[in-house]
């Protein structure tokens, strides 16, 4: 079981948890540290699994993945009892979080609810990812893979990294691309977000340039000007019943 040099590294870590809650959450800043331990269930599920990382380093069996099992029933989290976690992590609301077994995560890091560190599937030995110091994620992020998030890095909600982010960057997207690094906008033509191709828009034009073409055939067979047919026919917005209610 736990020894008392574990014990000691675990309260430790809750205090500093606790300070995390403190910081970081403005709904946190005048309530009581009662409240925050009762009250928090990203709290509750970090001191569940540093014990439970605590069990699995110490090679105690069942008890971590029980712990674990538990923690996901209470929180709404699911964080593997192998994965490292550091100093001051805040989960913020928390519902749907997942932390992969390999996932090794810094200080100072603030997840959202919904956020995956997970794996694509292809990987074996290292399957999750490393975020550094001092990250913050979006809600409903997904990281899949073994990449490195730098740190300080932001990692914009519902994004996709399936990348190495750079440190001191905000990644947005899916997938993932860098569009601030150290304050600036990075260079080069994968930088340009708002003129990025719409592949449905292009299906859509290619379709309604077919149709113009079978319109002028059609009009050819029936011995009418095909000059008068339109090179695209326009998409025209649904009818809806009209002002009289006709």
């Amino acid at each position: 079981m736990l020894g008392l040099s574990a014990i000691r590294k675990v309260s430790g870590e809750l205090r500093r948890d606790i300070k995390a809650v403190r910081e970081r959450d403005p709904a946190a800043a005048e309530v009581s540290t009662a409240e925050i331990l009762t009250q928090w269930p990203g709290l509750h599920a970090l001191l569940m699994h540093r014990v439970a990382h605590a069990l699995v380093t110490a090679e105690v069996p069942v008890a971590p993945r029980a712990i674990a099992y538990f923690s996901r029933a209470l929180t709404g989290i699911e964080i593997h009892p192998r994965a490292k976690i550091g100093d001051g992590m805040f989960i913020d609301h928390g519902i749907g979080v997942v932390i992969g077994e390999t996932a090794e995560v810094g200080d100072n890091v603030t997840l959202y609810q919904g956020v995956t560190l997970g794996g694509t599937g292809f990987e074996t030995g290292k399957r999750h990812p490393t975020v550094q110091d001092n990250v913050t994620i979006g809600s409903g992020a997904k990281l899949l893979g073994p990449i490195t998030i730098g740190h300080g890095a932001k990692i914009g909600a519902n994004t996709v990294v399936i990348h190495d982010a750079p440190p001191n960057s905000t990644v947005v997207g899916n997938p993932g691309h860098p569009v601030r690094v150290e304050g600036r906008k990075p260079e080069g033509p994968d930088a340009d977000w708002v003129h990025l191709p719409d592949p449905i828009a292009d299906a859509l034009k290619q379709m309604a340039a077919r149709i113009a073409d079978l319109e002028r055939e059609v009009a050819t067979l029936r011995g009418e000007d095909p000059g008068k047919v339109a090179a695209v026919v326009p998409l025209r917005p649904a009818r809806g019943p009209s002002p009289a209610g006709g």
